[in-house]
């Protein structure tokens, strides 16, 4: 089996390491990461400049870009002749749950290799005395090797957060709903040009069955995703609006 690692973190990040050597176990392991943190950096793809990748040593690269061009760059580069079978993110220095997903440069490689037709597993690790890269590429692995005893199917994508200490077990979950309380910090540099810092503080409505309700209770939070973001309930719900708009004479 051949085993696609990346990351948001960049390439010499811990959780990398931890997690690539655990999935050694199960298969071939390349990594393709980028080069520097690539954190909040969402699916973002770079189209107005080349790429550089660069060779670390045997079945390690690094690129000058996002956790989606790393993908990108694997799958119609280093292994366009070998394609993965499997594509693992993470692991994540931080949560990645709810709405942040959508933020996630973890994911987003997830959501990547997945419009690939691959089957992907998004890991991320909460942050707090005591937490241990070690545990969680322990069950990382441990969870591939479940996933693989069946044929993987190409549109499976998961987004596994683990608590920082003492894991009581895995929980099946939804995403999650927060809001920031955000504000936006305004400062002067030293040759006296305003600079701006997007900030805030993170809140979660309390609901149960959810990534976040699973690890704030020490639970690994398991979640399927999925890249069809058609809102079907509203399709049915929304037809007096639908009518409204179907009436109206676009003329250009």
């Amino acid at each position: 089996m051949r085993i696609l690692v990346t990351n948001d973190d960049g390439v010499f990040s811990e959780g990398i390491k931890c997690l690539a050597a655990a999935m050694s176990e199960v298969g071939e392991v390349v990594v393709v990461a980028p080069d520097r943190e690539q954190s909040a950096s969402g699916h973002s793809l770079t189209l107005n400049r080349p790429l550089r990748m660069q060779q670390i040593r045997e079945h390690w690269y690094s690129v000058d870009g996002t956790p989606t061009d790393c993908v990108n760059m694997a799958v119609h580069g280093v292994l366009k002749e070998a394609p993965p079978d499997l594509v693992v993110s993470g692991i994540n220095f931080g949560l990645n749950m709810g709405d942040d997903v959508t933020y996630s440069g973890t994911v987003s490689a997830a959501f990547e290799a997945n419009m690939h037709h691959l089957p992907a597993v998004a890991f991320s690790q909460q942050v707090a005395e005591g937490f241990s890269f070690e545990r969680s590429a322990r069950f990382a692995v441990d969870m591939v090797k479940t996933l693989i005893r069946e044929p993987l199917a190409e549109d499976l994508l998961l987004n596994v957060n683990f608590p920082a200490v003492g894991c009581k077990g895995l929980r099946w979950t939804r995403l999650g709903k927060r809001h920031y309380q955000q504000s936006i910090i305004e400062n002067k540099d030293p040759m006296g040009r305003n600079y701006y810092w997007i900030s805030g503080t993170p809140v979660w409505e309390e609901q149960e069955g959810t990534d976040h309700a699973a690890v704030l209770e020490g639970y690994t939070s398991v979640t399927p995703l999925h890249l069809d973001l058609t809102d079907y309930r509203g399709l049915e719900e929304s037809a007096p609006l639908r009518d409204r708009l179907e009436h109206l004479e676009l003329t250009g």
